[in-house]
């Protein structure tokens, strides 16, 4: 992990960052906010910032937001004033660790708010076939394609090929595609010089001149608009790119994995994704199992998941109970690993007693796991589905009919836009922007219900 320190390195924060170094973290330094959002902004990665809560970390954050560097920051701070410390967090700060600095407390900490303390624990034997491939061309420089349903790990595999490459020791770059605008993809990717555009106050270094000599993972490939798709081909195959605005191209040196729940066939055949594109990008694939289909790695995640949350949150570890193994092993994981991750740390919070009972590990709507849930769900499926049939659309228009049917299965997805998304074949962009229609006509939106509902 890469931990930028912001602030004065006196006696205790110098203490604190020795402490990160010897928790793994890659550690640089600055001593004022201006500085970091410089840093950040000239292409110095980080995946975290440790900030003294003496500074301005509202400005900080918002001058990172207004250049679109989006870094956690934890708050740092001699004494623990507990006014500062909910200061620091009401201004955005993630975490806040005392100082001086307890050693447990600082790795707990920098494991639980960063993004890349996510090991590789497998144990079924049809994730092990898709790890053997992992191994065979990690070393090699060749794009690979890394598809599965939501939630399934990709982006962990994508790091586990990063570590395992001769790139390992250089950045590991990550750009989610659907989630950064189109109209903001080309900068945040390419970068930009100053006065390209309103608003681009000072040149920006872009994620493809920030992962140079390591790896960029471009995750959820499938939401890259066409334009920019060809401009991603060229700089694939000239290995050079063109920022915003800029006079001259940049060479760089970078390794491209890419990720997608989504058919890339299918999107080619569709005229939404270009077919030269995907050749290079997919010299390799990588395609994950969805976890109800790899059972024998429920228990062994669940397991990690409460280590990693118990000490994230400070509570003694607990082992889960022979009944709560059974109904975790049980249940299909429409989610995958990311809804059983959020399952158990729900259940390590939740849990009394000595060991973490079935009646501790819920669904984000708070009912308890059942061995009969994967049943009751695919009826409840079956009977939305025939009730769906049934529904006369005579006399509506082809609009009409699909808000109605995009409006029934978010419904039915409990407001899950992940999931709607999947069941109605289209990007989660596109839903987005069909649901952004809808209100702004004032029509009724399911929100969102329970933790875990913006899963992606």
């Amino acid at each position: 992990m890469r931990l930028l320190v912001v602030g004065k390195l006196d006696g205790q924060l110098s203490a604190a960052v020795k402490m990160a170094m010897t928790a793994g973290a890659k550690v640089s330094h600055v001593e004022t906010v201006a500085a970091a959002t410089h840093a950040l902004r000239a292409g110095q990665g980080a995946d975290l910032l440790l900030v003294d809560y003496d500074l301005d970390i509202a400005a900080l954050i918002a001058a990172n937001e207004a250049e679109r560097i989006r870094v956690p920051v934890v708050a740092c701070g001699v004494g623990a004033d507990p006014a500062r410390a909910a200061a620091a967090i009401r201004a955005g700060a993630k975490e806040f660790i005392p100082l001086p600095p307890e050693a447990a407390l600082i790795a707990a900490v920098l494991a639980a708010v960063s993004d890349d303390n996510r090991p590789m624990v497998v144990h079924d034997p049809n994730m092990q076939a898709v790890l053997k491939l992992a191994d065979q061309v990690a070393a090699s420089e060749a794009s690979i394609l890394i598809t599965g349903e939501s939630g399934s790990g990709k982006e962990v595999v994508a790091r586990y090929v990063h570590q395992k490459s001769r790139r390992a020791a250089k950045p590991f770059i990550s750009v989610n595609c659907a989630a950064i605008p189109e109209n903001l993809l080309e900068s945040e990717l390419f970068g930009h010089e100053k006065g390209a555009f309103t608003g681009a106050l000072a040149r920006r270094i872009g994620k493809f001149e920030e992962a140079t000599g390591g790896t960029l993972l471009l995750d959820e490939i499938s939401e890259m608009d066409a334009r920019l798709q060809a401009k991603l081909l060229r700089a694939i195959q000239e290995r050079e790119i063109d920022r915003v605005g800029g006079a001259k191209p940049v060479k760089v040196d970078i390794r491209i994995l890419a990720t997608s729940n989504r058919d890339l066939a299918q999107a080619v055949k569709d005229g939404t994704f270009r077919e030269d594109l995907l050749y290079r990008l997919n010299v390799v694939n990588l395609r994950l199992p969805p976890l109800r289909d790899r059972p024998g790695d429920i228990v062994a995640l669940a397991e990690f998941f409460v280590k990693k949350y118990a000490a994230a949150n400070g509570v003694p570890e607990k082992p889960l109970s022979t009944e709560a193994r059974r109904r975790l092993a049980a249940h299909r994981w429409p989610g995958n690993v990311r809804e059983l991750e959020n399952a158990m740390h729900r259940a390590v919070l939740l849990s009394v007693g000595e060991e973490i009972t079935e009646e501790a590990v819920r669904l984000p709507d708070g009912q308890p796991l059942s061995p009969a849930d994967a049943g009751a769900r695919a009826a409840q499926a079956a009977s939305f589905a025939a009730e769906a049939v049934q529904r006369s659309f005579v006399g509506q228009t082809v609009a009409e009919m699909e808000q109605q049917l995009i409006i029934d299965t978010l419904e039915h997805c409990a407001g899950n836009r992940t999931h709607a998304a999947n069941i109605l074949g289209i990007s989660i962009r596109t839903l987005r922007n069909k649901l952004k229609e809808y209100t702004e006509a004032g029509v009724a939106v399911p929100a969102p219900q329970g933790a875990g509902a913006h899963a992606a």
